[in-house]
């Protein structure tokens, strides 16, 4: 029983982290509004200028999810404001329903997890255009704790492992985040 409990804390750290979990529907503005798509959508040729700006901005969009889910992680709070700025449905709600799901078992998030993330595809002739991100998290000063307490939840752990990202660009003109996965089986 003891070790069940401990795998699922290990898979729902994994998930918060970097929000690997079950794809759902959201209801903010955000998650009705689909990304770019349609003929209009982009032009057929794109300035290698043009590129680097989707990426900048697709990294932003990045760092702010980080940072979002931190604050709302460390808050416990499922609805956290900036969650909407910077993420998009199926994402938006993973992150939402992990967060959700630790405040329900007592838990929250403490700590620093550092990111080192770059661009490694931009392909605004995509519909939506889309921008891949690859990231090495650094979780070692990451921990999910108790609430109550302070004490780590048994079976969660952090270390240093690749994940992945993918942004894209919305009729409003913000890049959002809509997907990402944590490859803890590999380490950077």
């Amino acid at each position: 029983m003891r070790t069940r409990q401990s795998r699922r804390w290990e898979i729902f750290l994994l998930s918060v982290a970097l929000v690997v979990g079950s794809a759902g529907c959201g209801t903010e503005p955000e998650a009705a509004t689909g990304p770019l798509t349609g003929r209009a959508a982009a032009p057929a040729t794109h300035s290698s200028a043009e590129e680097k700006a989707a990426g900048k901005a697709a990294l932003a969009a990045y760092s702010g999810y980080l940072d979002a889910s931190r604050a709302a992680s460390a808050r416990s709070d499922p609805s956290h404001p900036a969650l909407t700025r910077f993420l998009a449905d199926p994402l938006l709600t993973r992150v939402r329903m992990a967060i959700l799901d630790a405040k329900e078992h007592g838990a929250m998030r403490t700590g620093k997890l550092l990111s080192d993330p770059e661009v490694v595809s931009v392909d605004l002739a995509a519909r939506p255009p889309t921008v891949e991100i690859q990231d090495c998290l650094d979780a070692s000063g990451y921990r999910l704790v108790y609430a109550r307490n302070g004490k780590a939840v048994p079976g969660t752990r952090g270390g240093r492992y690749l994940a992945t990202a993918t942004a894209v660009r919305y009729p409003d003109g913000r890049w959002l985040v809509n997907g990402g996965a944590a490859h803890q089986d590999q380490p950077c």
